[in-house]
């Protein structure tokens, strides 16, 4: 019981920390935002922000990084008979449905962060780093439902990129379309929908048979 309550304790203050994070950078911009500024925001030592995170990106996108882990968590759990990109699939959809624990995307200011990440070099590093960390997690689930080695069977590796990345391009989509007032909101798992969609019909036109070659 008092794990339990040092670990809720630790997710707490890590979580302070971030939204401390993207406020302050929405507010002031990344430049102007400094690691003390967000630790003084969330009420906590520079060394306890340390402790949890290597930067002020680090901080800000780390519902990306919580994000990646729940939705590898709903691959896991998906029927093993689930081709691949299906199951995937079923399990970005169950994470955009979860009402329980929403998807932090949702949240009005993670939509002006992701319209951010294309623009500051720093925090699209960042960003990319913690997405690429999250799909190796994938491809090693994948593998371990198709029964095979991921460094001697290239299907893992070509589904998760695939599928995550229909899932970037959905977000990347749904965050710039905020900036557009006559664009309207667009619900983003309907865009996902959507982008999954235009995949599947995509891979089928280029399937050697589909066409005949010119």
């Amino acid at each position: 019981m008092t794990e339990d309550r040092r670990q809720r304790k630790a997710r707490q203050t890590r979580n302070a920390m971030a939204v401390a994070a993207v406020d302050l950078i929405l507010e002031r911009g990344l430049a102007h935002t400094t690691v003390e500024a967000i630790a003084d925001r969330a009420d906590v030592t520079r060394r306890t922000f340390s402790r949890h995170f290597t930067g002020k990106e680090d901080a800000a996108l780390d519902f990306v990084r919580g994000d990646g882990d729940r939705i590898n968590a709903l691959l896991r759990d998906r029927p093993a008979t689930e081709p691949p990109l299906l199951a995937y699939r079923r399990a970005v959809r169950a994470w955009l449905a979860d009402e329980e624990n929403p998807a932090h995307h949702l949240r009005p200011e993670m939509r002006a962060l992701l319209a951010l990440v294309d623009r500051e070099p720093a925090l699209f590093a960042a960003y990319e780093r913690i997405r690429v960390d999250a799909q190796e997690d994938s491809i090693r689930i994948l593998a371990e439902r198709l029964g095979t080695d991921d460094l001697r069977d290239l299907r893992p590796a070509v589904v998760v990129d695939a599928a995550a990345g229909v899932l970037t391009a959905a977000l990347r989509f749904w965050a710039r379309r905020a900036a557009d007032p006559d664009s309207g909101a667009a619900d983003l798992a309907d865009l996902v929908e959507q982008a999954y969609d235009a995949l599947i019909s995509e891979a089928a036109s280029a399937a050697p048979d589909s066409t005949a070659e010119e």
